[in-house]
């Protein structure tokens, strides 16, 4: 997708049309033929509980995205762009269709409520998505660190993460061994 001078969505790649629309309360686009609803934070739950009920039976991902220094992505009208974004992606097997869900998440607070009471195959995603980028889910049943260890600072998928902070230990070269 290309962005408008005013970061409005505009096109989609090679000439594919964007169709805007409603989907569940909130705006959707349609590129490629597949949906990419832009659902509030405070709506998130009842948009996912309404698209379950509509037949998208199964999660299939989630993840989050560190939009830093990315104030012109493509949005549709009304859509504000905040730093993080949550990404779920819903398949219906019965109807074969798929759909994902954009929620815009604030730098001020990271937080989101969980999807584990619809699809409880969430709870590694979310755990993942905090541990990695510091969004927080509420309700989730165990949210802790799942990669790195518990004292580990910082979330190291964010974009502003000092890298050379991280020690890094070498195998000690064993003398007279060439290769």
């Amino acid at each position: 997708m290309t962005g408008a001078d005013n970061g409005e969505i505009a096109e989609g790649a090679k000439g594919d049309e964007v169709v805007t629309e409603e989907l569940f309360g909130a705006p959707a686009v349609s590129v490629f033929g597949q949906k990419a609803a832009f659902v509030e934070r405070d709506s998130y739950l009842a948009f996912i509980g309404a698209a379950r009920g509509a037949g998208f039976e199964m999660c299939a991902d989630l993840c989050a995205v560190d939009y830093l220094g990315n104030t012109q992505r493509p949005l549709p009208p009304g859509v504000v762009g905040e730093r993080f974004e949550v990404v779920v992606n819903l398949v219906s097997l019965s109807a074969h269709g798929r759909l994902r869900a954009r929620v815009q998440v604030p730098e001020s607070d990271p937080c989101v409520a969980s999807l584990f009471s619809l699809y409880p195959g969430t709870e590694a995603m979310e755990r993942e998505a905090y541990d990695l980028m510091g969004i927080r889910f509420d309700g989730h049943p165990d949210l802790c660190r799942v990669l790195l260890p518990d004292e580990w600072e910082g979330h190291p998928l964010r974009k502003d993460y000092v890298v050379a902070r991280v020690p890094v230990q070498f195998k000690a070269a064993q003398p007279g061994v060439t290769r």
